[in-house]
């Protein structure tokens, strides 16, 4: 029925002060109402309509998209918003679209490699979106290793110009969003010559369309990608293709800040320090690891209200069938994934405030944590986006046969958030770099420094190389020190076990390639041992609320026990724990999931996400599941006639055995 809220006999059940938990999750009442009024005024407003992207075309899908941003940008500019309320307002239009790119990397980009002349000719035009930027850096031959980016800037001191020229069909600029139909600039990435000299590679400013009549300069070919997977998803993003023959730019235009050509030719390095550079790197993977924990939080949202609708089995005496959440084996799946979306949250907070201190410490000319926080950024990307497109697979399988529908949201969410494991870094190659920093953090022990952050454990190595838990029965495993400990050990030892064996290579780099598969496993182990750890750091500050700290600390142990018992040939092959210390792990797991199950709707509800957000009749607020997918079934196109298209001249002549005169 509608207005009736389905769900509130499990909302009655709450154990916690839910508003708290909303503010933890959002991470400051600021935060929270600024989010709240967001998406709320998303929701009210029907330009911002997105229940029928996945039955438009191609064409209609992206001039709607365009409409969408170009509506956004009115708004944002009629009520006056703050760069974070038009941030937020951006990311509750949930579409992806080239202003992503637009803000999200060009104007960082120009803001981190820009000197402060181009930053004040560039960014107030990029501000207003008088231009619209991308970022060209992977080329069709090229992704991961930037370092074999094969497009040529050349400069020609008669000129004092850089000649642009794509020497191959590899080189040609590939997927950049933005690039295909839309943006105006580029920060163009290519192998800086100079006399004949290959500086490697460097950042441009370049104009790709006139800002006339928006058609491609000259020597400029450009044109979108084509269709990506899923059916609305990304094809609402103009993926492009970039081809330059020697396309001509003023020696101003390349990103000055660290290094520039001079009007001579010369080329010289700037005081600024290079490292400077991975400041935006660092930037936008933490921003993907608190993606991370926006897009898993959908997909559990969606899956926790629905199983707590659906009903199967379990009647014999004409009583209601049970639900489907009071099933273990679904309990085993769903609520991992409900303790993920929070570490995630948490982990992101934190290295938020890594990329603050880095920054901070940059400006300073202190680089000792810059590879930290490179490893960092690259590991936890690696490790959540692999996890969450995972696990937004796993909600839809959650949801049985009917989160297969696009009604359900899920199939869209799914294809919108895939390719996070390959862009900015594929996560095996994150993997592999977080794998050489634990290498040179263990080669350095000798030497008397101590590691620091996120392996300072490592300092303890000969003490966690001998370890043991002295977990007796299954409640110790709440312990906060007992998981940590054992998770330590096991990052450890794998680590050390992979330095032992490279150690016996003569050749370091064939060695690598030799136990990169072991290496891999050992990276993965640290950075699931980073999530515990910074969830528990999470439980020591001061939580406000009833019962909120005591709900986050039975997620925190589920997250962390959940990978133990999952990883247990890890655990138990490397000696931190025993097989009963494994197997009471498992049974403080099932134990963990029933104190959950009464707060599992309460908890997603903690998420505050309107029903335009989730897009999902499986995931309504109010629980009124199947009189909404009846009716959402009837909005197909395909039913727009009783009899299709088609009948008359196949399906007619095959049922009157006249398929001979059949227009075929």
């Amino acid at each position: 029925m509608e207005g009736v809220d389905h769900l509130a006999f499990e909302r009655n059940k709450a154990q916690f002060d839910v508003d708290a938990m909303k503010i933890v999750w959002a991470g400051s009442s600021h935060a929270l109402e600024v989010s709240d009024r967001m998406s709320r005024l998303v929701a009210s407003d029907p330009a911002f309509r997105k229940d029928n992207r996945a039955m438009l075309g191609r064409k209609d899908l992206f001039k709607n998209t365009l409409r969408k941003a170009a509506y956004a940008m009115k708004r944002i500019i009629e009520l006056r918003l703050s760069e974070e309320e038009a941030s937020m307002l951006r990311s509750f239009v949930d579409e992806p679209a080239f202003i992503d790119l637009h803000w999200g990397m060009f104007v960082p980009a120009i803001k981190g490699q820009g000197t402060e002349e181009q930053q004040k000719k560039w960014l107030p035009l990029a501000l207003k979106m008088q231009i619209i930027g991308c970022y060209a850096q992977t080329e069709l031959g090229h992704g991961s290793n930037v370092q074999g980016l094969e497009t040529t800037i050349t400069f020609d001191p008669k000129t004092d110009e850089f000649v642009i020229h794509s020497p191959t069909l590899t080189s040609s600029k590939w997927w950049p969003g933005g690039l295909g139909k839309v943006s105006t600039h580029a920060i163009v990435y290519g192998r800086l010559i100079t006399d004949g000299q290959d500086h490697g590679v460097h950042g441009f400013i370049v104009q790709l369309r006139s800002l006339d009549d928006h058609l491609p300069l000259p020597g400029i070919t450009v044109g979108d990608i084509g269709m990506k997977f899923g059916n609305g998803a990304y094809n609402s993003m103009d993926n492009g293709v970039l081809r330059f023959d020697h396309v001509r730019i003023p020696r101003d235009q390349m990103l000055m800040r660290v290094s520039r050509v001079t009007r001579e030719g010369k080329y010289v390095q700037s005081n600024v320090p290079r490292q400077l550079v991975y400041g935006t790197m660092v930037y936008v993977r933490q921003t993907i690891v608190s993606d991370a924990s926006t897009a898993l939080s959908r997909a559990v949202c969606i899956a926790t209200r629905y199983s707590a609708v659906r009903r199967q089995f379990g009647a014999t005496d004409g009583s209601l069938e049970s639900q489907v959440i009071d099933y273990k084996t679904q309990q085993a799946r769903l609520f991992p994934l409900l303790a993920s979306a929070y570490a995630f949250r948490f982990v992101g907070e934190w290295l938020k405030w890594l990329y603050t201190d880095v920054m901070t410490r940059l400006q300073a000319n202190d680089f000792s944590t810059l590879p930290e926080a490179h490893a960092c950024t690259a590991g936890l990307k690696s490790l959540t986006t692999s996890a969450t497109s995972d696990g937004i697979e796993e909600c839809r399988k959650l949801c049985g046969g009917h989160g297969y529908l696009c009604s359900s949201g899920l199939p869209e969410l799914f294809a919108v958030y895939v390719p996070t494991c390959t862009y900015e870094g594929d996560n095996i190659v994150l993997l592999l770099q977080v794998a050489r920093h634990l290498m040179k953090t263990i080669a350095r022990l000798g030497s008397g420094k101590k590691p620091v952050g996120t392996v300072a454990y490592m300092g303890r190595v000969e003490e966690l190389m001998e370890s043991q838990s002295d977990v007796q029965k299954a409640e110790d495993w709440l312990n906060p020190n007992a998981v940590l400990g054992a998770f330590e050990a096991r990052a450890a030892r794998k680590a050390v076990a992979c330095a032992q064996n490279l150690s016996k290579i003569s050749n370091p780099e064939g060695g690598f390639l030799e136990f990169s598969n072991d290496l891999v496993e050992a990276a993965r182990a640290h950075c699931q041992l980073i999530v515990v750890s910074k969830f528990i750091e999470k439980l020591q500050q001061d939580i406000p609320g009833k019962g909120v700290k005591q709900q986050l600390e039975i997620l925190c142990s589920i997250y962390a026990l959940f990978h133990l018992h999952k990883h247990l040939g890890d655990f138990l092959s490397t000696g931190c724990i025993t097989s009963k210390q494994g197997s009471l792990a498992n049974d403080q797991l099932r134990s963990l999931y029933t104190q959950v199950r009464p707060n599992a709707i309460p908890l997603v509800d903690a998420f505050n996400y309107t029903d335009h957000y989730l897009s999902s009749v499986l995931g309504r607020y109010d629980g009124n599941v199947y009189p909404k997918l009846y009716e959402e079934a009837w909005n197909d196109p395909l039913n727009d006639s009783v009899i299709p298209d088609g009948f008359q001249e196949y399906i007619r002549p095959m049922l009157k055995q006249q398929l001979r005169n059949a227009r075929l």
